[in-house]
């Protein structure tokens, strides 16, 4: 329920700006939606709340669901959880930006009621504007939506996970790792295997690593240089073979976070690729490993056509000579 709307002669400093918003053009009221807040007077909020649930212009609700997300009050949040079920799809998806820019953790329980939602829709916004409040109660809340039957909610509900960095779930993201249906959520769980450097995670990675979509395996290489788990070496070394060169980037910049010694002529193949980031990534990677077999493969590509491998080649000469 939406707070109780003043009479709009009781804050004389507002009057006129609440004239507007009883005008029968919608632009007129939408302008004033936009004015009320750049006033950033807290006693606007009831007429702004009003606006976004009963405005019967979609354009007038979409600018009240924007601007009160500079406002994170119990009644503000209820208002745009309220806004989730706009019939506009903008308003809505406005409703939804709002909630995700929350950074007050006390109005977390606000939307946790709001998770059992019978809209899928409702259910991951909720989820999303969980992420970045890291409250530990939402974790049961995510966990049990893992096996939501809404891809998007399932998405949402690993990043939750992810955020809160709650290892008990690691065997569930696994299970979504290698067997979600979706690529997205499958990515999203293959990230959130990186929330602790834990062996028991490697077989779900290397499974990953040979996904049907180059975009989990990927982000499994790209979860793997984060673990720095030296196990993970040969697996890495065998996807520098992948056919993305997405693919090959990332496992190499995960070879040089693991030191790995053993795959200078498998970097040394990889720089002459077309793909100038990679042969940057390949330079930097052998700065970290630091061995110095890999000087004159450095120094023959001092002059490479691309200024960023030029620079990262410095960068491998400075670090192996400093080792």
């Amino acid at each position: 329920m939406s707070p109780a709307i003043p009479d709009i002669f009781e804050i004389p400093e507002l009057t006129p700006f609440l004239l507007r918003l009883q005008e029968s053009d919608a632009a007129v009221r939408r302008i004033a939606v936009l004015d009320l807040a750049d006033l950033e007077d807290e006693a606007a909020l009831p007429f702004l709340i009003d606006s976004l649930l009963r405005d019967p212009d979609a354009s007038v609700r979409l600018e009240a669901a924007r601007v009160l997300a500079a406002w994170e009050t119990p009644e503000v949040v209820t208002a745009l959880l309220d806004g989730l079920t706009d019939a506009a799809t903008q308003v809505a998806e406005a409703a939804a930006q709002s909630l995700s820019e929350l950074k007050d953790v006390s109005l977390a329980p606000l939307l946790v009621e709001r998770a059992p939602h019978p809209s899928a829709f409702v259910r991951a916004a909720v989820l999303r504007g969980l992420r970045e409040l890291r409250y530990p109660q939402a974790y049961a809340t995510a966990v049990k939506a893992l096996d939501d039957a809404d891809a998007h909610v399932r998405r949402e509900a690993v990043t939750v996970i992810g955020w809160l960095k709650q290892s008990d779930a690691l065997t569930d993201l696994a299970r979504l790792a290698t067997g979600d249906p979706v690529v997205e959520v499958r990515r999203a769980a293959t990230g959130a295997l990186g929330l602790a450097a834990d062996a028991k995670v490697l077989p779900s990675l290397y499974a990953a690593l040979n996904d049907q979509e180059w975009q989990v395996r990927e982000e499994a290489a790209i979860t793997l240089g984060k673990l720095k788990l030296p196990e993970a070496e040969a697996a890495l070394t065998q996807s520098l073979g992948d056919e993305y060169w997405q693919v090959k980037l990332q496992s190499v910049r995960a070879l040089g976070r693991l030191r790995a010694r053993k795959v200078l002529a498998e970097l040394s193949g990889l720089f002459h690729h077309p793909i100038s980031n990679l042969r940057k990534e390949v330079a930097l990677a052998l700065g970290e490993i630091g061995d110095t077999a890999a000087l004159p493969l450095l120094e023959g590509a001092i002059d490479d056509a691309d200024p960023d491998v030029r620079k990262s080649v410095r960068i491998a000469l400075a670090q192996i000579g400093r080792q």
